[in-house]
């Protein structure tokens, strides 16, 4: 099977680039709602990711929540390495190992590009409904 099924293209992606300063990506992360985004470079390729939690333990490091001083701090600083993404011609075995995981795996090209994500929602309810005989919620 292939994993590409399950992709959400980066078009449709929330993510930030590695040179925003962390008052860029708290402020990203707040408007989409979500508790990790993935970071990429000038090039498009994945670097990393970010979590609410490396935003929060940096303010609380630094003593305060001024977001005018988070302007001044690089992202880089809080990027976190563990979650490595899947190649787009990764197995099945692979992308669900990485499942297991993470909430989100994200997917690169030959070129190292960052494509999109594949969320582990989506692999569980394909699983279920598929195997399980599970009715498709909403």
């Amino acid at each position: 099977m292939n994993i590409l099924r399950f992709l959400i293209p980066k078009s449709q992606v929330a993510f930030i680039q590695n040179d925003c300063s962390v008052r860029q990506g708290l402020e990203k992360m707040r408007y989409h709602g979500y508790n990790a985004l993935p970071v990429i470079d000038a090039e498009g390729r994945y670097v990393g990711m970010v979590k609410d939690g490396d935003f929060l333990w940096l303010i609380v490091d630094r003593g305060g929540s001024d977001l005018v001083a988070l302007e001044d701090i690089p992202l880089a600083k809080i990027i976190r390495q563990d979650n490595p993404p899947v190649k787009n011609s990764a197995p099945m075995t692979e992308l669900l190992e990485r499942v297991k995981e993470n909430n989100f795996v994200p997917v690169i090209d030959d070129r190292e590009c960052f494509i999109g994500l594949i969320r582990r929602k989506d692999v569980i309810e394909y699983f279920s409904r598929r195997y399980l005989m599970v009715p498709k919620n909403g």
